[in-house]
């Protein structure tokens, strides 16, 4: 994990945790709070929301359940582990898994005090004290904007996606290099496919979304999806391409279409920015282009060489990564039409760079 605003927000909750703990509950010991708020900071609003409201449920049930086995049996180490059990099924029973963790500590700290119902209940304050600091700190300290995040990622990504791509048939490059910069852009389209799946989910459980608002829905995922596909030919450029017999005529008819396929997706980013004249004839090309690879790629390689197969693998690929990008620019190409409809041309492009 990175230095980022989380970890800054987290050690301020946990300092707010601690303070409000020793300034209203005076607690003789405050920890419950600030492993709360530790717990409690999720990447999201909506998640913070969710966590909280579910945390407050599991934890007032756990509480409850832990008196009344403390009363019951007290705090000996195998009726622990007894009621440990038994929330564990609860929380489980009411698909709230992510919230076990902070219960069964808060479970703990209550059965320690076998049945006493004032400690059972300082112990339960002081986790709400630190669910709802993390809360608190979470939205009104560098709120999590996942949109916003994704959409300035997105460029870095693919400029490091592209360098890759570009030396990988010509096998200019340096294998431990490749590998550790193929290794990073795996994480970087991850933390991109994290980050959307975030925004997402706000979307769809915290409001009605617009229609503007499904639409770049659909065009961040196929950027995603876009991203992904490249990857893949990265992929299995790396493990099927140079095992096999190949002439340099096949590297250049191989890298000369790759080329090509990588510029098309960068031109198509580059029409979200508004920075690229219309050219309605440059899709219409690469469609053919694209499709007349593939023909070439099945019908006039030698199948009876050794590793052909292989070969066809990493053509297939790469006509994939094509088509995506055919998708991408149909999207690029829709949103400038339905911007130049608007009154406000700036207006309506603005929506996409800058959710």
């Amino acid at each position: 994990m990175s230095f980022g605003a989380r970890v800054l927000k987290t050690g301020i909750a946990v300092t707010l945790a601690l303070y409000l703990s020793s300034l209203f509950l005076n607690p003789q010991s405050p920890v419950p709070a600030a492993i709360a708020a530790i717990f409690a900071m999720q990447p999201s609003i909506y998640r913070s929301w969710k966590y909280f409201l579910d945390q407050l449920q599991t934890t007032t049930l756990g509480a409850i359940v832990a008196l009344l086995g403390g009363m019951v049996l007290s705090n000996e180490p195998i009726a622990v582990g007894l009621i440990i059990v038994l929330v564990i099924m609860i929380c489980l029973k009411l698909n709230m898994g992510e919230t076990v963790g902070l219960t069964l500590v808060t479970v703990v700290s209550i059965m320690e005090a076998s049945g006493d119902w004032h400690f059972a209940l300082n112990r339960f304050l002081l986790t709400l004290v630190g669910i709802i600091s993390a809360f608190l700190i979470n939205i009104s300290v560098f709120p999590p904007k996942p949109k916003v995040q994704f959409v300035k990622q997105i460029q870095s990504v693919f400029n490091g996606m592209s360098l890759l791509l570009r030396t990988s048939i010509s096998d200019e490059i340096k294998e431990v290099v490749f590998r550790e910069e193929k290794s990073n852009l795996g994480g970087s389209i991850k933390s991109l496919s994290d980050k959307y799946h975030l925004f997402e989910e706000e979307q769809k459980k915290m409001k009605r979304a617009k229609f503007s608002e499904t639409r770049q829905m659909v065009v961040y995922k196929q950027m995603l999806l876009s991203l992904q596909k490249g990857y893949d030919v990265l992929d299995s450029v790396e493990r099927h391409y140079f095992q096999a017999q190949r002439t340099p005529e096949m590297d250049l008819f191989f890298d000369t279409h790759l080329e090509r396929v990588i510029k098309f997706h960068e031109h198509a980013l580059l029409k979200f920015e508004d920075k690229l004249k219309p050219n309605g004839e440059e899709a219409a090309l690469f469609v053919t282009e694209n499709d007349h690879f593939m023909e070439q790629a099945i019908t006039q390689f030698d199948v009876d060489k050794d590793g052909m197969l292989r070969l066809s693998i990493v053509a297939a690929a790469i006509y994939d990564y094509g088509y995506q990008l055919e998708r991408l620019n149909r999207l690029a190409d829709h949103v400038r039409t339905s911007s130049e409809d608007k009154e406000s041309h700036d207006h309506m492009l603005n929506w996409l760079k800058w959710p």
